[in-house]
C-alpha cells in the first residue's frame, strides 16, 4: 500500500496525469468549497448586504408604479406629504445601500484575497514536497503562473460568485412575483426567452472556459521562455543570439496572441448574443404590454413597473450570463491550482518514521536498483557498496555511469527502485526527511546562492545560528578574509544567484554553509572542476577541512583532487568495477589508470 496516500488522503496518480488532468466543475467547486467555508462569516454578512442592496433596487418599481397609478386615477390622493414620505424612504433605502455596497466591496474582496493568499500559500508549501522528477519535467514558468497570475481571478471569484448568484436568485424570484401579479400571460411570455437564453449561451461558455485554460498554459509557457533567455543572457550574448531569441519569443508571443483572439471571439459571440436577447424580451414587453394595455388587462402605471422590473430582471440575467467570463477565469484558476496540489508527493515521510540522532556515518547500498521515475532509465542494478564511519570515498567513472545519481539516492532526492539504502544499520526509509538531510551536507559543482547578503547565505545553512559562529564557519571555510575585503563585509549584497561573486568566492561561501551545518555525512559533488588552480587550491584546503572527521563521498574528475582518498571507487553503467586507493589502482593499470594517465596527457 502507499503509505504516502494514507498520509495525504489523496488517490495515487501518475505525475504526468496530475499536471495535465482537467477537472469537471463539480469536481472544482467541491474543492474549493474548504477555502470558501474557512470564511463563512464574512461571506454570510457579504449576501445579507447583497439581499439589502436588491431590496432596495427592488422597491422603486413599487414607488414608481403606486406615484403613476394615483397621479392618472386618482391624482387627489396624491399629496405633497405622500410624495414627501416616499421620497424619505427611498433616500433612507439609498443610504442603507450605500452602506450596503460598501462593506460587500471591502470585506468581500478582503475575503477573496484572502482565500486567495490561502490556497496560495498550500500551493507553495506543496512545492516545497514535490521530488526532483517534478521539477525535472516542469518548467519553472508554468508553476509561477500557476501560483501567481492564475490565482489572481480567483479572488474576484471567491467574492462574486455566491453574491452574484445569491442576488439573481432573489431578484427573479421576486420580479416573477410581482410581474405575475400585475400580469400573468405576459410574465410567462417574458420567463420562457430566460431558459432559450441560456441554452444559446450556455455552449458558448464552455467554449470560452476552454480558451482560458489554453490561455493560462501559454502565458506559462511564454514566462519560461523569458526566464529562460534572461537567466541565459551571458550565453546568448555570448554566441551573438539575440535574433534567434527573439525569433523564439516571438513564436511564443504570437501563439499567445493567437489564443487570446480565439478567446475574444467566443466572448463576442457569448456578449452579442446576449444582447440579443435582451432587444427579444424588451420587444415583447413592448409589443405584448402595449396590447394588453389596449385591452385593458394593465394599467399604464402597472406597465411602468413592470418595464422598470423586466429591465432589472434583464440586467440581472445578462450580470449572470457575462459573470460566466470571470467564472471561467476563476475556474480555470482553481483547476490549475489544483494540477499542483494534486501532483504525487514521491519522496515522503513513512508513518512510523523516527528522528535520526547523530550518525556515526557508517552508509551502506545493499542489491540496490534506481531508474529514474519519468524516463525509466535504469542507472544502477544490484549495487552492493559499504562505506566506513569516517571514511573518506572518491567516486570516479565516465559520465552517465551513475555517480551523482548514487549520492543523490543517500539524502533521498530520489528513493531506491529496489534495495535499501542504510546509515548505521538503519534503513534510511526509517528516518524523518528532516532528520536524514540535517545529517547530510553537500557541496555541488553548481553553486546556488540566493539573492541576497554573504551572511544570508552563510546563515542558510543553520538559520538560528548566532554571528559568531557564522563568521568562525567562514573562517574554516577560508572565506572569512575575501568576504571581509567586500565593500559591505558579511552584509555585501551578491546579487541574483551570487553573480557579483567568482566561482572560487561562491563555492567557499557554500562551503561555510555546509561547517555552519555541522553535518555527520559529506556529499562533495564535483565540487572543484569548474575553478581555476588558484581557486580549487584554495577551495580544496577547505573541504580537506570540512572532511576532517566526517564520512565523505566525493565525486571527482580531477583525480589529483582525490588521490588522498581512503578508498576510491571506479564506477561505470556496469557498476563498481575497480575499487581501492590511488597507489592500488595505479598498479592494476586498469580503468582508473587509464583515466589517470589521460589526465596527465592532456596537462
Amino acid at each position: 500500500m502507499n503509505r504516502k496516500n494514507e498520509m495525504t488522503g489523496k488517490k495515487e496518480r501518475n505525475q504526468e496525469t496530475n499536471r495535465e488532468r482537467q477537472y469537471g466543475t463539480k469536481e472544482l467547486m467541491r474543492r474549493f468549497w474548504p477555502y470558501l467555508r474557512k470564511y463563512k462569516g464574512t461571506m454570510c454578512l457579504d449576501l445579507v448586504c447583497a439581499a439589502l442592496t436588491t431590496i432596495c433596487e427592488l422597491v422603486l418599481p413599487l414607488i414608481m408604479r403606486y406615484i403613476t397609478n394615483e397621479g392618472l386615477y386618482n391624482l387627489a390622493g396624491l399629496s405633497i406629504a405622500i410624495v414627501g414620505k416616499l421620497g424619505l424612504l427611498y433616500l433612507a433605502l439609498r443610504i442603507l445601500d450605500g452602506a450596503a455596497s460598501y462593506y460587500m466591496a471591502d470585506m468581500g474582496h478582503v475575503m477573496g484575497a484572502r482565500i486567495e493568499t490561502d490556497m496560495r500559500r498550500d500551493a507553495y508549501n506543496h512545492l516545497q514536497q514535490l521530488s526532483n522528477t517534478y521539477y525535472n519535467n516542469t518548467k519553472v514558468g508554468q508553476i509561477m503562473g500557476r501560483i501567481t497570475n492564475d490565482l489572481f481571478d480567483v479572488t474576484e471569484f471567491a467574492h462574486h460568485c455566491p453574491e452574484e448568484f445569491f442576488i439573481a436568485a432573489i431578484k427573479t424570484v421576486i420580479s416573477f412575483v410581482i410581474l405575475a401579479g400585475i400580469n400573468l400571460p405576459l410574465t410567462v411570455i417574458i420567463f420562457i426567452c430566460v431558459p432559450v437564453m441560456i441554452g444559446v449561451c450556455m455552449p458558448l461558455n464552455f467554449r470560452m472556459r476552454g480558451a482560458f485554460r489554453k490561455q493560462r498554459s501559454q502565458i506559462g509557457e511564454l514566462n519560461a521562455r523569458i526566464e529562460d533567455s534572461l537567466l541565459g543572457q551571458k550565453v546568448v550574448k555570448a554566441f551573438t543570439n539575440e535574433e534567434m531569441e527573439n525569433a523564439k519569443f516571438e513564436k511564443d508571443n504570437g501563439r499567445f496572441l493567437d489564443i487570446k483572439q480565439e478567446t475574444y471571439k467566443y466572448m463576442a459571440l457569448f456578449h452579442t448574443t446576449v444582447k440579443m436577447f435582451d432587444g427579444v424580451m424588451y420587444l415583447a414587453v413592448l409589443v405584448f404590454g402595449a396590447l394588453f394595455m389596449i385591452k385593458g388587462q394593465i394599467a399604464a402605471g402597472d406597465l411602468v413597473a413592470y418595464m422598470l422590473y423586466v429591465s432589472t430582471l434583464i440586467a440581472t440575467i445578462r450580470r449572470i450570463i457575462e459573470f460566466a467570463e470571470q467564472f471561467q477565469r476563476g475556474i480555470t484558476g482553481i483547476e490549475r491550482f489544483l494540477q499542483i496540489v494534486d501532483a504525487d508527493i514521491e519522496i515522503f515521510d513513512e508513518p512510523d518514521a523516527k528522528e535520526m540522532g547523530i550518525p556515526k556515518g557508517e552508509i551502506t547500498f545493499e542489491n540496490v536498483d534506481f531508474e529514474y521515475p519519468d524516463d525509466k532509465n535504469v542507472v544502477l542494478q544490484k549495487l552492493n557498496l559499504q562505506i566506513h564511519a569516517g571514511e573518506k570515498v572518491a567516486i570516479v567513472g565516465p559520465s552517465g555511469g551513475g555517480k551523482t545519481t548514487l549520492c543523490n539516492l543517500i539524502p533521498r532526492f530520489y528513493d531506491v527502485t529496489s534495495g535499501k539504502i542504510t546509515i548505521d544499520g538503519e534503513n534510511v526509509k526509517n528516518f524523518t526527511l528532516k532528520s536524514l538531510r540535517k545529517n547530510i551536507g553537500m557541496v555541488q559543482q553548481d553553486v546556488y546562492l540566493f539573492s541576497g547578503t554573504v551572511y544570508d547565505n552563510i546563515v542558510y545553512g543553520r538559520p538560528k545560528a548566532s554571528k559568531e559562529e557564522v563568521i568562525e564557519a567562514a573562517k574554516q571555510a577560508g572565506a572569512h578574509d575575501f568576504i571581509m575585503e567586500l565593500k559591505d563585509g558579511y552584509d555585501t549584497y551578491i546579487g541574483e544567484r551570487g553573480v557579483k561573486l567568482s566561482g572560487g568566492q561562491k563555492q567557499r561561501i557554500s562551503i561555510a554553509r555546509v561547517f555552519l551545518k555541522n553535518p555527520a555525512i559529506i556529499i562533495l559533488d564535483e565540487a572543484t572542476s569548474a575553478l581555476d588552480n588558484e581557486s580549487e587550491f584554495a577551495v580544496a584546503k577547505s573541504l580537506a577541512k570540512l572532511s576532517e572527521g566526517r564520512t565523505t563521498l566525493t565525486i571527482a574528475h580531477r583525480l589529483s583532487s582525490i588521490k588522498n582518498s581512503d578508498r576510491i571507487l571506479v564506477l561505470t553503467d556496469e557498476g563498481i568495477q575497480e575499487e581501492g586507493n590511488h597507489e592500488t589502482l595505479l598498479e592494476k593499470k586498469g580503468i582508473y589508470y587509464q583515466f589517470y594517465m589521460t589526465a596527465n596527457a592532456i596537462k
